[in-house]
């Protein structure tokens, strides 16, 4: 981040990793033969580390373990606690469809086992995250209780200091994928009657496996892409085609008055052109006007 404010914005307040669907198997498994969950979360953790990125919190919005299993849990807590230590952020894990809620709350929470919806808050630094538990035992479509709606709506009554990001698994936006809609969170009206009017300032979602943008009661919604594979929203007419590529992390820069969200590819790509930090260092040291005439005239 530069030492100097070089356009209209002051730096973020607060700076969130958003991560999802890492679908870990237990044993090392590969998921479906060929996917090597682990590496991409290994490289996601690598990548914010040597960005030099310190991220408030670090948040993952479900599908955690693709089966549930115990295992699972533990090998992929271990990699982000790991790295969230040295970064020094705090780790928000959200329930997803593929997870199971009594392994979910003993491996990654360290918590007693219980089938209840596993719906929490935080407050890091002034921003309140609310992780909001859309699973259903059984099956890959989301829904929320009258109880948990209960709940947000207490929650939501009073106002955080810096405003509230929700933290969901299935996104309350538009798919254009037919089979994933059937997979969508159900009866989103009630939902938006208590978010509607709050101090939310974003929803972050996962469960689609690509990355996309929408608005939900008036309030900004970003999907990450999954860590595990992506779906091509591109393929075929009818049908749902996942590639082993594309993987991807999102940032979440909160300002006072905007929060912008950023999408990060995962892995390693050949630099075709750039500047390097002594490059903005001389950038730093001029006045505006120096800086215009030296970086934004065509040449």
């Amino acid at each position: 981040m530069s030492a100097v404010q070089l356009g209209q914005y002051p730096p973020a307040t607060h700076l969130i990793a958003h991560i999802s669907d890492t679908h870990f198997l237990g044993g090392g498994r590969a998921l479906y033969g060929s996917i090597d969950t682990d590496t991409t979360v290994y490289r996601a953790m690598a990548q914010l580390e040597r960005s030099g990125l310190r991220p408030d919190a670090l948040v993952f919005t479900g599908d955690i373990a693709d089966r549930g299993e115990a295992d699972a849990y533990r090998r992929v807590r271990d990699i982000v606690e790991a790295a969230a230590e040295r970064m020094g952020a705090p780790v928000i894990w959200v329930m997803g469809n593929h997870d199971k809620r009594e392994a979910f709350r003993t491996e990654l929470l360290r918590e007693e086992g219980s089938t209840a919806p596993v719906d929490r808050v935080f407050d890091v630094g002034g921003v309140r995250i609310i992780a909001l538990d859309t699973s259903v035992p059984g099956y890959h479509h989301g829904d929320l209780s009258d109880a948990q709606l209960a709940w947000l709506a207490e929650v939501l009554s009073e106002p955080a200091p810096h405003g509230s990001l929700l933290a969901l698994h299935h996104p309350p936006v538009p798919t254009m994928l037919p089979l994933m809609a059937i997979l969508e969170l159900r009866r989103q009206a009630r939902l938006a009657e208590v978010v509607a009017g709050s101090d939310i300032r974003a929803i972050l979602g996962g469960h689609l496996h690509y990355a996309t943008t929408g608005l939900f009661a008036g309030i900004p919604v970003s999907v990450a892409a999954a860590t595990c594979y992506t779906i091509d929203p591109t393929a075929a007419r009818g049908s749902l085609s996942g590639l082993q590529g594309g993987q991807s992390i999102n940032l979440v820069h909160v300002y006072d008055d905007q929060v912008v969200h950023s999408h990060v590819a995962l892995g390693e790509f050949p630099a075709v052109t750039g500047f390097d930090a002594a490059f903005l260092s001389r950038m730093e040291v001029l006045t505006p006007e120096e800086r215009t005439e030296a970086f934004s005239r065509q040449v």
